[in-house]
Parts: C-alpha cells; sequence; structure tokens
C-alpha cells in the first residue's frame, strides 16, 4: 500500500520535511516513488504539488495522519482535519491500568 508521508532531511535542530509517497514497509528516510513537495515548520513554509498530490490520492494512495492535516490547513485539499492521537509513551507512577495499581520496584 502507498502512503503519502514526511520524510524528515536537513540539520540537527534545523529540520526539513519532504513529502513523499513511498510503499508503507519502507523507512521513512527509504526509497520513494514520488517527491510531492517540501515543508519547512520553522517558518511555516512549504511548497506543494498540487496537481501529483490529488493524481495520488484518486488512485488510493492512504495520507498520513499529519500530512493530511498539513493539505488542509494550506489548502492543497479540501475537509476536516484529523483528529491525532499522540501519547508521550511514559507510564506514571501509581498509574491504574484496568483496574490494578502499578508500583515502581
Amino acid at each position: 500500500m502507498l502512503k503519502i508521508r514526511f520524510s524528515r532531511v536537513g540539520r540537527r535542530n534545523k529540520a526539513k520535511y519532504r513529502i513523499v509517497v513511498q510503499e508503507h514497509t519502507y523507512a521513512p528516510t527509504g526509497k520513494h516513488v514520488e517527491i510531492l513537495g517540501s515543508w519547512d515548520p520553522h517558518i511555516k513554509e512549504g511548497v506543494f504539488k498540487n496537481d501529483r498530490v490529488q493524481h495520488w490520492i484518486d488512485n488510493g494512495a492512504q495520507v498520513s495522519d499529519s500530512v493530511f492535516n498539513l493539505f488542509i490547513s494550506q489548502g492543497v485539499i479540501k475537509g476536516e482535519k484529523r483528529k491525532m492521537n499522540i501519547s508521550s509513551g511514559k507510564k506514571k507512577e501509581g498509574a491504574e491500568v484496568e483496574g490494578k495499581t502499578e508500583e515502581k520496584k
């Protein structure tokens, strides 16, 4: 399955992203089918190939949530933004999990 997603480029602490079409099993920095644009989050500026983005979406490529929301806010596609489910990945000490209390050993 093809996905449209970010691929990070740029220096340390100065991220820039390419928006690429690639197979979902490949690493984000790996082999890609086509570059659809770029995004600089520091200055909130991007360059997009609107016709190619629409082409890939029409041909069944799935768009990641963050890229989808970026396309909506930049006017590349129309629709409502998707809700992002971002977790910190850390469990708090003494937090309840399924009715049981975790204890730090």
